[in-house]
């Protein structure tokens, strides 16, 4: 069910991050809206991101990238039957995701993702 985790970076300074990233590290920028995407060349499925501060409220710790929508689908029934605490509902979004937000039990935000096709 997992195809990849996704890191989440603070982003104070999209600029001054992307430049850090970049010439430090060698990342490739794959996205500029709505986030910041960073790339491994080596291994493109290897990504930090960067979403603007404020963007979401709550903002995510990390994104866990469970390959299908229906998959999607499935974490969220899931954490239904559960009784989780989902902070951001189920939703499309315009750049092209089905995702959701949930808390974990410690208090981390996370968010379920897949591409839509």
């Amino acid at each position: 069910m997992i195809k990849r985790v996704i890191p989440y970076a603070d982003g104070d300074d999209l600029p001054a991050s992307r430049e850090f990233y970049v010439a430090v590290f060698g990342f490739e920028v794959v996205m500029e809206e709505p986030v910041l995407g960073l790339a491994s060349p080596a291994d493109p499925s290897d990504q930090v991101l960067i979403p603007p501060r404020g963007m979401e409220n709550p903002s995510p710790h990390f994104g866990i990238d469970v390959g299908e929508p229906a998959a999607v689908d499935a974490a969220h029934a899931e954490v239904m039957r559960r009784g989780l605490r989902v902070v951001y509902p189920l939703t499309d979004e315009p750049w092209g995701v089905r995702r959701f937000f949930v808390e974990d039990p410690g208090g981390t935000v996370v968010n379920v993702v897949a591409h839509l096709s």
